[in-house]
């Protein structure tokens, strides 16, 4: 672990390819992989996991999921070198096997004889680097593996701004214990830190994203699909997600998982050097994503519930879309639920925004892009004057 830390730490290139379609997603992967040493020098071994965003069950055209066209790509090559590969994540609703299926994974996994790893059941696993959490109940699929690889999608998040290759590992803890999480760690910045945690637990060999469409606005599922043209490959997880939050045009500091990384010395900025397409000519100042620099989450106390309550984002659900289906309701971690029916199912269920914690996985898991992320005015006028 030590050696692989260090090896993370110390190597801050990054591949930035052009990737106008998914037909070209192979062809910008070796492209990418040549210009940072080729497969047998950044994964040695033999048998890897590929670990893609599986948010949930979604078709691959809503663009929630690693597209299964990537998958391909990346698998293809791999299986080309003669890596025993395995899959898996753990979906915020459902199971592994049905968000495998929706989302067209499996077909391609079954095609190139790629098994799907267990992702429901977990083994606690020490974490000695954890400077947050000694201890993770880690997906038992990550076991007995040379290495895991990283296929992230490029998104929005509600919660850490954006989803990038650090975000897609906490789809690693299997069950309830990603809600559980949010439940503990209430500040963005603790989940930060919970998350890096993990990373540094985790150590994929390497991180390959998905941004050749990407989401903006309200990501991580019911945002707006982007053509961003692009494929990013990086061995720091870090140093892929301070890239993606500067072609988005957002302030990586802004990004808890960024900040707790910077803070730990587990990359440098300054040190960064893109290979391939020049990251400038790719920055989307346009890009809808939270540049507020109001916590995405509040904190406790008093006065800080009440800035809270009027100054920090909250979920909202638009009633003309609700089909009072009661997923945000199963969904809501938070004790009490501070999301509930007033009536049975007649009307959309209501917030207690006292009670919410302002973790946004209702607004992740709504099956009918009913829950959108709304900055009150005193938020939105902090935002302006750039408090």
């Amino acid at each position: 672990m030590d050696g692989l830390l260090n090896r993370h730490v110390a190597d801050h290139r990054v591949a930035l390819l052009a990737c106008e379609t998914y037909a070209q997603a192979e062809e910008a992967l070796s492209r990418g992989l040549a210009l940072l040493g080729g497969l047998e020098e950044l994964c040695p071994g033999q048998r890897y996991l590929l670990k893609p965003n599986l948010l949930l069950g979604d078709a691959p055209e809503r663009g929630s999921t690693t597209h299964p066209e990537f998958f391909r790509a990346a698998a293809s090559l791999l299986h080309s070198k003669g890596y025993t590969l395995s899959y898996g994540d753990s979906p915020g609703f459902g199971s592994p096997q049905s968000a495998a299926h929706a989302s067209g994974l499996d077909d391609i996994a079954g095609a190139l004889g790629i098994e799907l790893a267990d992702f429901a059941t977990g083994m606690d696993v020490p974490n000695p680097h954890g400077e947050l959490i000694k201890q993770f109940n880690l997906a038992r699929g990550l076991m007995h593996q040379d290495g895991v690889i990283n296929l992230p999608k490029f998104k929005t998040h509600g919660l850490t701004r954006l989803t990038g290759a650090v975000k897609n590992l906490f789809g690693c803890l299997p069950g309830v214990q990603k809600a559980a999480f949010h439940t503990r760690l209430q500040d963005e910045g603790r989940f930060g830190q919970m998350l890096v945690d993990l990373s540094t637990l985790i150590g994929p060999r390497l991180h390959i994203m998905d941004a050749v469409w990407g989401m903006e606005g309200n990501g991580p599922r019911n945002g707006t699909l982007r053509q961003v043209g692009l494929v990013i490959i990086a061995v720091n997880p870090h140093v892929l997600d301070h890239c993606a939050a500067l072609l988005m045009d957002l302030d990586p500091l802004l990004v808890p998982t960024l900040k707790a990384a910077q803070e730990r010395e587990l990359y440098h900025p300054e040190k960064i050097e893109v290979l391939g397409e020049p990251l400038e000519a790719h920055i989307m100042p346009d890009y809808q994503v939270n540049r507020s620099r109001v916590s995405t989450t509040g904190a406790h106390g008093f006065y800080l519930d009440l800035f809270k309550q009027w100054v920090t984002p909250r979920p909202v659900i638009l009633s003309e879309k609700c089909t009072q289906c009661g997923r945000c309701v199963r969904v809501c971690p938070a004790t009490p639920k501070a999301v509930g029916f007033a009536n049975g199912r007649k009307t959309p269920p209501q917030y207690r925004y006292q009670d919410c914690i302002r973790c946004y996985c209702c607004q992740e898991m709504c099956p009918e892009e009913a829950i959108d992320i709304h900055t009150p005015f005193l938020g939105q006028l902090f935002t302006k004057i750039k408090l």
